[in-house]
C-alpha cells in the first residue's frame, strides 16, 4: 500500500493556483532557466497525467499554440482550448493521430510504477527516458528542445550521451520543487540542429 505523504509547500501552492500537481513548479523552473516556451509553439507532453505540465505549457504558448498531452491514464481535468489529451501508450504512438508533424518542445515527465528496488526503478526510468528520446527524434522540429525526467542511476551517462548525440547538448537540472529525498533529475537538450 503506498505511503501517503502530507502535502508540502509546493503541493498546497499548486492546489491554490489551480494545478493538479506540484510538478508544475519543476517545469516552471526549467522554463525560467532555459526559456523553453514562446507564443504559438506546438508542445508534446509525454506522461502528461495529471496535467500540470500541459496546463503550464498551454499558458506559455498561448491560444495560438497547441499542447498535446499523452498518457496511459485518462486525464480528466478542465483544459483550455489549446490543449488535447490522448490516452495512449507512447510505445504505440502513431504520429498521424497527433495531427501535427513536428513539435517545438517535447516534454517527458514519465516515471515507472516504483517497486522500492532502487536499481530496478532506475533502469525502468532509463527505459522510459530512451523511449521519450525516440519519440523526440521522430517529432522534434529543428530549433526545438527536449526535457525528460530520469531517476539518477548507473545509466545516467548513457542517457546524457544519447541526448547529446541527438540534440547537440545535454544539461542536468534538479528543480527546487523536486522532493529532497527524490533521485529524479531532468535532462534537457537543444536546440535541435
Amino acid at each position: 500500500m503506498p505511503r501517503h505523504r502530507p502535502q508540502d509547500h509546493f503541493g498546497r501552492l499548486a492546489k491554490t493556483q489551480g494545478y493538479p500537481a506540484r510538478s508544475v513548479y519543476k517545469l516552471q523552473e526549467i522554463d525560467r532557466r532555459l526559456s523553453l516556451f514562446k507564443q504559438g509553439q506546438r508542445v508534446l507532453d509525454l506522461g502528461a497525467a495529471p496535467g500540470s505540465f500541459s496546463l503550464y505549457a498551454a499558458e506559455r504558448v498561448g491560444l495560438k499554440g497547441l499542447v498535446i498531452g499523452v498518457d496511459l491514464q485518462e486525464i480528466r481535468i478542465a483544459a483550455p482550448p489549446n490543449v488535447r489529451f490522448l490516452q495512449q501508450d507512447i510505445a504505440q504512438l502513431d504520429p498521424a493521430t497527433l495531427g501535427v508533424a513536428q513539435f517545438d518542445v517535447v516534454l517527458s515527465d514519465m516515471a515507472p510504477h516504483t517497486s522500492g528496488q532502487r536499481h530496478r526503478d532506475q533502469y525502468l526510468s532509463y527505459e522510459l527516458y530512451m523511449q521519450a528520446l525516440r519519440v523526440t527524434e521522430a517529432l522534434l522540429a529543428p530549433g526545438g528542445y527536449f526535457v525528460g525526467k530520469l531517476f539518477q542511476g548507473p545509466e545516467l551517462e548513457q542517457a546524457r550521451a544519447a541526448t547529446r548525440t541527438l540534440l547537440g547538448s545535454s544539461k542536468i537540472i534538479k528543480p527546487e520543487a523536486s522532493r529532497s529525498e527524490s533521485f529524479e533529475i531532468f535532462l534537457t537538450g537543444g536546440p535541435r540542429r
